[in-house]
């Protein structure tokens, strides 16, 4: 069975998508990475009981680089997780993982985010032997890879099928140290919108924020692989990520809903490429204007990345 899962922006947002998902996916800004919002503990715990009473999973994002001040209070976070029943979460660091085997009773099902490093069957299958129940799969890593791959994980590998992609983080507030460099007073939060472009090619937007991990820079493109998904379930990759960071409101939760139909279809074998091109044109048009979307990587000859 194909799972989707998708981020949310308010416990409202969470309502409206749960008919069309598995998995909601949500957090706070201490511990998780490029969420669309961050919520309160009182919401979390608000959001875990929308998904089980609608029969849906929730996971939380606990794939933050911890440093040593934030692992001290890990603990105590996984036991409000625990508490309020969480399903599973999403981590990258392995600190977090060592934490839950010296105290079991603070463990929950995991998968490994380790974000660009996880590109090969050889270490996806590594943290399925430390318990991980799937892992986040590298945007970087093109159809022709994933193919081979397919043929030996041994745990589930998510894929991104819509959304931005961060291509670069750094612990330093790169915004905040420009501002200051060239004696400007702006703020450097996801609101701001803000974005690099090459001097050579004027229509490129990396869109660039600052939280309290540090500066977050995304790919031109963001993603959609609407054409592609028969393709990715037929060779197994059935574990579908939509991420609504820069596509907020009314309109991610319709995107949403064309790849749950997608996945019905695809499901009842009843999918045809015609509708994949008519649904990708309806995303298009529901995206934001001021983004433009491709198929990143998939598409890519494996000796052309370097």
């Amino acid at each position: 069975m194909i799972e989707i899962i998708t981020t949310v922006e308010t416990t409202h947002q969470a309502t409206e998508l749960l008919p069309s998902v598995d998995t909601i996916f949500f957090g706070e800004e201490k511990f998780g990475l490029r969420l669309p919002h961050s919520f309160t503990r009182k919401e979390q715990k608000e959001l875990v009981i929308a998904a089980h009473e609608a029969g849906k999973q929730a996971m939380v994002a606990v794939n933050g680089i911890m440093h040593p001040a934030k692992m001290k209070e890990i603990p105590e976070y996984l036991r409000f997780l625990k508490a309020i029943q969480v399903d599973k979460i999403s981590l990258g660091d392995p600190g977090i993982i060592f934490v839950m085997k010296q105290h079991p009773e603070l463990a929950l099902p995991f998968i490994y985010d380790g974000e660009t490093l996880v590109t090969n069957t050889r270490q996806i299958n590594f943290w399925g032997r430390k318990g991980a129940s799937g892992a986040v799969l590298a945007r970087e890593v093109p159809f022709t890879e994933m193919e081979i791959m397919s043929e030996n994980l041994a745990i589930p590998a998510e894929v991104l099928v819509y959304g931005a992609t961060c291509i670069h983080q750094s612990k330093r507030p790169l915004l905040q140290n420009y501002f200051h460099y060239t004696k400007q007073e702006e703020a450097s939060d996801k609101g701001q919108g803000l974005f690099l472009a090459e001097p050579k090619r004027k229509d490129t937007h990396y869109s660039i924020f600052e939280d309290m991990h540090g500066t977050h820079i995304f790919a031109n493109d963001d993603i959609c692989l609407m054409n592609e998904l028969a393709e990715l379930a037929t060779i197994g990759y059935q574990t579908w990520k939509l991420d609504g960071i820069f596509s907020p409101g009314e309109n991610f939760v319709e995107i949403v809903r064309l790849f749950d139909a997608a996945r019905k279809g695809i499901e009842t074998n009843t999918w045809q490429p015609e509708q994949a091109q008519q649904y990708a044109s309806k995303v298009v048009q529901l995206h934001p204007h001021q983004r433009t979307l491709s198929t990143g990587f998939y598409a890519v000859d494996p000796a052309e990345i370097k």
